[in-house]
């Protein structure tokens, strides 16, 4: 994979007052910015360039990151507007940005031990998604695993999306179904999730489950919590 998107428009409004001042992926664990170990990451697999884009304090990022040329990484900015577009408005907005080849995507607000080595370069089907057992805060989870490694939207036992995956440009075919109303000038806003159950229920997504550490940073005591156990030496 030569191209990678970072997730990083978020308001972080449940982070607030630490999102007042600093996006949530700004925020630092270990000493260093969350979205700082995805980047480390991204550069230890020989990703080339990374997508980041912005919305909330956009203008922060380029002067905390500038252009990734500390990590080996070019870093360009996808800029969303005022209003963040969702998942699937975010990736559709960086689309131009990524290249035809499959491309890694990344939660901007998560912390996980996963080494990005053990991804597929490119999905068997349209998506290839990270799962992990359930937290305490979602224990319903979110898809199914079955043996054979294909994602289902119904069936038990179920995992929790990590918010890592691998993607084809084709899984946001069909967009225009699920974007709210737009004026005239306005970027589509939509999530990505019905796209993904929909290509489930043509087999084309599949996954693996990560046992190790991760962690949605969604709350201030979450990111204290991660920032007291992180093992030693990470920092």
């Amino acid at each position: 994979m030569r191209h990678a998107l970072i997730f990083a428009a978020g308001l972080g409004e449940r982070m607030r007052p630490l999102t007042d001042s600093t996006p949530k992926p700004l925020l630092s664990v270990g000493g260093k910015p969350l979205i700082v170990w995805h980047l480390e990451k991204l550069a230890a697999l020989g990703v080339h360039y990374v997508v980041v884009n912005t919305s909330h304090l956009a203008d922060r990022f380029p002067e905390a990151l500038g252009d990734g040329a500390r990590w080996g990484l070019r870093i360009r900015y996808a800029y969303e507007g005022t209003t963040p577009l969702e998942t699937g408005g975010g990736m559709l907005n960086a689309l131009p940005l990524l290249g035809p080849e499959p491309f890694l995507a990344i939660n901007g607000d998560i912390w996980t031990d996963l080494d990005f080595a053990r991804l597929p370069t490119e999905p068997r089907g349209l998506a290839h998604l990270v799962m992990v057992d359930n937290p305490p805060h979602h224990p319903a989870g979110d898809f199914h695993l079955d043996a054979d490694g294909h994602l289902h939207a119904q069936g038990e036992p179920r995992l929790t999306f990590a918010g890592v995956g691998v993607y084809r440009r084709e899984v946001l075919d069909g967009w225009q179904e699920h974007a709210s109303t737009m004026r005239p000038g306005q970027q589509p806003r939509f999530p990505l999730a019905p796209l993904l159950r929909t290509a489930m229920a043509a087999a084309a997504v599949d996954g693996m489950h990560h046992r190790g550490r991760w962690t949605d940073v969604g709350t201030p005591e979450r990111l204290a919590e991660l920032d007291r156990t992180l093992p030693p030496g990470s920092r």
